[in-house]
C-alpha cells in the first residue's frame, strides 16, 4: 500500500485507534474521510483538523450504510482506501437479561456492517485497498467479552479469504490486529493500563512500509506466532 496521496474512509475515525489512524494518515499527506455515530466526537476532530471530512453515520443501520455509500459514490468516487475500524465491545454474561439484544447489536456493528460496506464500496472504480481491524482476541478469547471475541475471530477468517478473493481484482487486503490499547473500547477506564494508541500506530506503519499484510503489536504479535499449547495456557491465565 502506498502511504500518501490516498483518499481514505475510516469508520469510527473520531476516537481510539480510528483517531490514531486519522492523525497518522493526515501526516502522510492523505485526504481522510471519517464517519461515526456521535456528531460531537466528529466535530472535535474537524475542529482540530479542518481538512478532515466527517459524516454522521450509524453503521449498525443498513439504511445509513446505503446512504453513506450513495454519498461517497456521488461526492468521493475517487475513494481508494476503506478502513473498517468501527466496532463495539460489550462486557457481559450469558445470564444478563439483555445478553441477546447486546449480542445482536455487536454482530451487526462488528460483522454485518463491514461486510456490507465492503460489498458496496467494491463498486467504486478506484478502490485499491481494504484494511480490516480485528483483534488479538481473535486468537485467544477473554470470556468477559464473549461475543466481541467471536466477531473478531469471524472477521479475521473472513479477511484471510477476502485477501485471496480480491487479489485477482488488484485490491490489496490488510489486517490490522491490535492488542488491548488505552482506549475507551468497552467502557471508560477499562483499558487504562494498556499500551498507548500512538505506540501501536507507529509500529504498524513501519510494517506497512515493509509491505506486510498482517499488522501486529505486543500481545497480538505473540498470539499470531503462538503454538496451540501457548494459546491454551494464555486462555487459562486470562480466564481464571
Amino acid at each position: 500500500m502506498k502511504l500518501s496521496n490516498n483518499k481514505i474512509l475510516i469508520t469510527g475515525g473520531a476516537t481510539g485507534i480510528g483517531l490514531g489512524l486519522t492523525q497518522r494518515f493526515l501526516e502522510e499527506n492523505n485526504q481522510v474521510i471519517i464517519c461515526g455515530r456521535r456528531a460531537e466526537a466528529l466535530k472535535e476532530v474537524t475542529d482540530k483538523y479542518p481538512q478532515v471530512i466527517a459524516r454522521v453515520c450509524d453503521l449498525s443501520k443498513e439504511s445509513e450504510r446505503i446512504d453513506l455509500f450513495n454519498w461517497l459514490a456521488k461526492e468521493h468516487s475517487d475513494l481508494n482506501v476503506l478502513i473498517n475500524n468501527a466496532g463495539i465491545q460489550n462486557w457481559m454474561s450469558i445470564e444478563d437479561k439483555d445478553f441477546y439484544q447486546k449480542a445482536v447489536g455487536e454482530i451487526e456493528t462488528n460483522i454485518v456492517a463491514p461486510l456490507h460496506l465492503i460489498t458496496l464500496l467494491s463498486e467504486l472504480p478506484q478502490l485499491k485497498t481494504i484494511m480490516n481491524v480485528t483483534s488479538g482476541l481473535a486468537f485467544v478469547q477473554l470470556t468477559k467479552v464473549p461475543v466481541y471475541c467471536a466477531t473478531k475471530s469471524f472477521f479475521r477468517a473472513f479477511t484471510l479469504s477476502l485477501r485471496h478473493l480480491m487479489e485477482p481484482k488488484g485490491v490489496e487486503v490488510i489486517e490490522i490486529i491490535p492488542p488491548a490499547l488505552n482506549t475507551d473500547l468497552g467502557g471508560k477506564g477499562i483499558h487504562d493500563a494498556h499500551p498507548q494508541v500512538q505506540d501501536f500506530i507507529d509500529a504498524i506503519f513501519i510494517q506497512l512500509e515493509e509491505g506486510k499484510k498482517e499488522l501486529i503489536f505486543g500481545f497480538s504479535e505473540a498470539m499470531l506466532k503462538a503454538s496451540p499449547e501457548v494459546i491454551s495456557d494464555t486462555f487459562s491465565k486470562m480466564n481464571p
